[in-house]
């Protein structure tokens, strides 16, 4: 469980990521200029700290955090198509299943997940249906942007369980700087070959694009990363549940944006059914892949 530093690390953390649906549903930035620019200003920031350490030459460290930035790069396709195409309280809530992927991905691999984890997966898999039903019933849009979120959900699963392996032998700074540089450099060929704009945007955009980098990207992802040193994946997956209320009380204020009612039960149903995956599930067994 936390200490109290690394506990003052995940309440910013939740602070921060939680800015990050609403400013990428504000932005009219192109996903793959908007992914590059907030990676790569988040590289720049933590890479004179990253060279301090001189690490680079720890290879198994290295390895997993290149693979890590990958999985970040596609994590990030998938929920910011996620965050313009849906609400951002659905959104963010379907992304919240990484737990319950962290799990079977450790059940695939031949690890046990208890039966009251399995009835948790189910609560929170209904609870995706019946986000996914109202979003349908509004438009196909919607529903897109629910497939988006759910596919991202399992690639953030992976990210957290690559970033907790390469920080075994590197420090968090050095981590985060190879990890936000690889998914820049991932996305950069996207925007080359669709030929969207890199520059050239109105000085709104590039405002949302410094909110990212210091509050989602550092006070956000990097607090997570930091924590994932000393704390278990399972646990920051369950207090990064907190994004959720967080979003959608940012979206609410910044954008007007009021989900479908029938959307909120299923939220609950998601946050609830990942409760008790989390709880019932062994720190240990969710850290067998990593």
């Amino acid at each position: 469980m936390p200490a109290r530093p690394d506990l003052i690390r995940l309440g910013v953390g939740i602070i921060g990521i939680g800015t990050s649906g609403p400013l990428i549903a504000l932005s009219t930035m192109p996903i793959a200029s908007l992914i590059f620019w907030r990676n790569l200003g988040g590289a720049i920031i933590t890479a004179p700290f990253a060279l301090r350490h001189r690490q680079w030459n720890q290879r198994v460290g290295m390895k997993w955090s290149i693979l890590a930035g990958v999985l970040l790069a596609l994590h990030f396709c998938g929920f910011f198509l996620a965050m313009r195409w849906t609400s951002v309280a659905a959104g963010t809530a379907i992304v919240a299943l990484q737990p319950i992927f962290a799990a079977l991905f450790v059940k695939f691999s031949g690890g046990h997940i208890p039966s009251r984890a399995w009835l948790g997966m189910a609560v929170s898999f209904a609870g995706v249906l019946l986000i996914s039903g109202v979003d349908l019933h509004i438009s196909l849009r919607s529903f897109l942007g629910d497939l988006a979120s759910f596919i991202s959900a399992s690639l953030a699963a992976l990210y957290m369980m690559a970033g907790s392996r390469a920080q075994e032998t590197i420090e968090t700074t050095t981590y985060t700087t190879v990890a936000y540089f690889v998914c820049a450099i991932t996305v950069l060929p996207i925007t080359l070959f669709t030929g969207v704009p890199l520059f050239h945007f109105s000085a709104k955009q590039w405002w949302i694009v410094i909110g990212l980098i210091l509050g989602a990207q550092i006070l956000g992802h990097t607090m997570f990363n930091s924590a994932l040193k000393r704390v278990s994946p399972a646990i920051v997956s369950l207090i990064i549940f907190f994004e959720v209320p967080t979003s959608a009380l940012l979206a609410f204020w910044w954008l007007d944006q009021k989900p479908a009612l029938g959307v909120f039960p299923g939220i609950a149903m998601i946050l609830f059914g990942c409760t008790l995956v989390v709880l019932r599930t062994k720190p240990q067994r969710m850290e067998s892949l990593t």
